[in-house]
């Protein structure tokens, strides 16, 4: 049922890319363990062992906190189509923000996306797959407009007094990192 790999194989990457949501896992040393479902094509597989993910504008901050505190995180995917599988990818991983020199390498695989306000990446350590015999079939509809509209309807200036306002610290009061 379940097994597991060193690094992302060529089967591995193919699920992934078929994929349309994933959910990643992170957790500070002590405190809330954070669980986040992401979506609208914000992930690349750069190689066999490493992953790159935008993370877009939201309510909170949660990952950057945690990676800043510890790096450990997990990636996972569900087969919601087709036959059944649970991939999930574990590493360590780093934050890069508008600030950083790798932000402008990051943009060009993934364009001018409007909310963009941190890139992780993950390098994999270990990659495990199980049945995913108990997650539901559903039918895709379509990607929701309403981050990137509400993005373009703040513009620049009003992300960024979001982010001032909300993205700052973690449930647990744990900084983010996401100003200098």
């Amino acid at each position: 049922m379940g097994d597991r790999f060193g690094a992302l194989e060529a089967k591995h990457v193919a699920f992934i890319d078929a994929q349309r949501v994933f959910f990643v896992g992170t957790a500070g040393a002590e405190g809330r363990v954070n669980v986040s479902p992401k979506g609208m094509d914000s992930l690349r597989v750069i190689d066999p062992n490493r992953i790159v993910w935008l993370n877009l504008t939201g309510s909170g901050n949660e990952t950057a906190a945690h990676v800043l505190e510890n790096d450990r995180m997990t990636i996972m995917w569900c087969a919601f189509e087709g036959k059944p599988l649970i991939l999930r990818a574990y590493g360590v991983a780093r934050v890069v923000h508008p600030r950083d020199e790798k932000w402008e390498t990051y943009t060009e695989l993934f364009g001018e996306v409007p909310g963009a306000r941190q890139y992780f990446e993950l390098d994999v350590d270990l990659v495990q797959t199980s049945c995913g015999f108990g997650v539901p079939l559903y039918d895709y509809v379509e990607e929701r407009e309403t981050l990137t509209k509400w993005a373009v309807t703040k513009g620049p200036d009003g992300v960024a007094a979001y982010w001032e306002a909300k993205n700052q610290a973690s449930l647990d009061d744990k900084p983010t990192g996401i100003f200098e």
